[in-house]
């Protein structure tokens, strides 16, 4: 390479799942079925109104130009009245929701607009990767704190509490927790935002699994005083089968949306409109339309269990999300070689826990992105994987 790459590139990796699904992709270009059992990348489609009205919009030679930065005042109004009827919390549409191409998109725009180099971000372990990857792209320092099954997934604040904070400037949280598929509640809001506060810590809560197989619908906006320190990040790739059209929000207090706004207007020119009027059709959604695909999940969940069983690890029932994470038996010496032994003899990908952090070293995750057809296939070739090994043993 002639030109010398930046120094931050030196900080990050290529994201694991962007290795796996090119190494998926080049096995089944060799001729093998690979079942991929890794990724939540929904698979059901929006609901009928939602494509219906994009189709109408886009046919529309008006609707083809730059938008605003901010999205449109209707979808910003959609998203305000899909946070109280669910979340009941107050969002001005005005100035306290911003529309991002995704929540990851928000990520980078938060670390970018609070994150000075040197400034350290409470990260959790296990958690989602792009995290680290994004604070260390803005010259940040991850700080992990510790989630554990013991203490239900949910971080220690009174262990944080005895360390120094006087650097750290960010704490993500993710409630409904992926991987693990904690619930979260409100008591560990009022914890957090009353930790926060105290710290002058800025927290933002990631939250784009609370509809899936969950009905307690939690928001760390919810809580009294949440909006002077936190912000929250929502999309409705999960939510509504619309993980390709990178629609999302972050919603908070004034100030803080004009400051991530400074970020965003600098490297977008908005999104397409037939897009934004769709997704004002989305969040109008009935609950019934929620009840049914959670309904298609329940059925998926029950196979998914069945090849933790297989697979002799332990599981919590109570965990939500489009995942089930699982402890793998002790007799497994090492997590990421079993996984890809599971891949070449099965021909079926499923994600090790350690990509999320060292506290995951020990779990996978199954997803449930997958037709009951195809979990019934994988389910039968792990079976007949486990037999052969036995044999072979």
């Amino acid at each position: 390479m002639i030109v010398k790459p930046a120094d931050r590139t030196g900080n990050v990796q290529e994201y694991y799942f962007s290795q796996k699904l090119a190494q998926i992709d080049k096995m089944r270009r060799d001729g093998s079925d690979v079942i991929n059992l890794g990724i939540g990348s929904p698979d059901q489609p929006p609901s009928g109104n939602t494509i219906t009205a994009l189709i109408a919009e886009a046919n529309k030679p008006s609707s083809h130009g730059y938008q605003s930065y901010s999205g449109i005042p209707a979808l910003r109004k959609a998203f305000s009245d899909w946070y109280s009827r669910y979340f009941h919390v107050a969002l001005n549409p005005d100035n306290e929701i911003l529309l991002l191409m995704g929540s990851k998109e928000g990520i980078m725009h938060i670390s970018m607009a609070f994150v000075n180099p040197g400034d350290e971000v409470l990260i959790p372990d296990p958690g989602y990767p792009t995290y680290s990857s994004v604070t260390n792209l803005v010259g940040g320092i991850v700080r992990t704190y510790d989630l554990t099954e013991e203490k239900g997934w949910f971080p220690d604040l009174k262990s944080l509490e005895k360390s120094d904070l006087s650097k750290v400037k960010l704490m993500w949280i993710n409630y409904p927790n992926m991987p693990t598929g904690a619930k979260g509640s409100t008591d560990l809001f009022e914890k957090l935002v009353a930790f926060c506060l105290k710290h002058r810590i800025l927290l933002c809560n990631d939250n784009p699994y609370s509809f899936i197989m969950n009905k307690s619908y939690n928001s760390i906006l919810a809580v009294e005083g949440a909006k002077e320190i936190a912000l929250e990040l929502n999309s409705l790739s999960k939510s509504h089968n619309m993980a390709g059209w990178r629609v999302g929000m972050v919603g908070g207090h004034s100030d803080y949306i004009k400051t991530i706004l400074k970020v965003k207007s600098n490297m977008d020119s908005g999104m397409f409109l037939a897009m934004q009027k769709a997704a004002v059709e989305a969040l109008g959604n009935q609950d019934s339309w929620y009840g049914l695909i959670n309904s298609v999940y329940i059925k998926r969940r029950t196979i998914v269990e069945d090849i933790m069983k297989l697979l002799k690890c332990t599981y919590d029932k109570s965990q939500v999300g489009l995942f089930v994470w699982g402890r793998i038996p002790e007799i497994i010496p090492d997590c990421e070689s079993y996984i890809e032994e599971i891949l070449m003899k099965s021909l079926v990908f499923i994600t090790p826990g350690f990509i999320f952090g060292k506290n995951g070293e020990r779990y996978i995750r199954i997803s449930l992105c997958a037709t009951e057809e195809k979990l019934n296939e994988a389910k039968s070739r792990i079976s007949t994987f486990l037999n052969n090994k036995l044999i072979t043993n």
